[in-house]
């Protein structure tokens, strides 16, 4: 058993995630913004607690995940505003990552997407700019730190059933080409790191594929 806190408790892919960290006997601590979201975070089995990221400084951070084992961060802001995808997807995820250090954390698992990278190759003007920024530095803080980090590279998210099979490769400068992929699928990848030693310090992408999850990130 761990005890698990996510970020961005209320997300589709957080969403999925809490029961099927709870079925393998885990305590899982959801962090939301809005206190409106709290009895459908309950219900998943996930215990909601409210905190505002984007507003908390490091220090605070810590004293709300001190005690627990280890940190998924599946927070964002959901695009639209250049300034709060910085503030949210870059500044509060490495605030957070520094927070699991001085609260004494080790297993970080970082849910970011199929080529996030400095070279992202995605043009200034794009709408898609300030997300492949954001995320391209949060993760690179990540594998500078001393945590026991995986960073989790999915494909185009789709709403579609989960089929429980993936074909993966390392990243972020994998040959593998970009696909698609469900967001129960994201869940169950993520899910299965959190329990794996073997997929630490690992950039892990990952398509919907023919391979059954556990097969597949133990061979990318």
């Amino acid at each position: 058993m761990a005890r698990v806190v996510v970020f961005g408790g209320h997300g589709k892919v957080a969403m999925l995630l809490h029961p099927l960290l709870v079925e393998r006997g885990d305590e899982v601590t959801a962090i939301v913004r809005n206190p409106e979201h709290t009895e459908e975070v309950a219900a998943t089995g996930a215990r909601p607690l409210v905190a505002d990221v984007e507003r908390l400084d490091a220090d605070a951070i810590a004293e709300e995940i001190r005690g627990f084992d280890a940190v998924v961060w599946a927070a964002g802001a959901g695009g639209g505003d250049p300034e709060r995808t910085y503030t949210v997807d870059r500044d509060a995820a490495i605030r957070s990552m520094d927070a699991a250090a001085r609260a004494g954390l080790r297993r970080y698992v970082m849910v970011s997407y199929f080529g996030a990278d400095p070279e992202h190759g995605v043009p200034s003007d794009n709408g898609f700019f300030p997300y492949a920024e954001a995320k391209a530095a949060a993760d690179a803080h990540l594998r500078g730190t001393d945590l026991d980090w995986t960073v989790l590279g999915p494909s185009r998210l789709t709403l579609e059933p989960g089929s429980g099979r993936i074909e993966a490769d390392e990243g972020p400068r994998s040959p593998m080409a970009k696909g698609e992929v469900p967001r129960a699928d994201v869940a169950a990848v993520t899910a299965e790191v959190l329990h794996r030693d073997d997929t630490i310090r690992r950039t892990i992408e990952f398509n919907t594929g023919a391979t059954p999850i556990a097969e597949a990130l133990g061979r990318s």
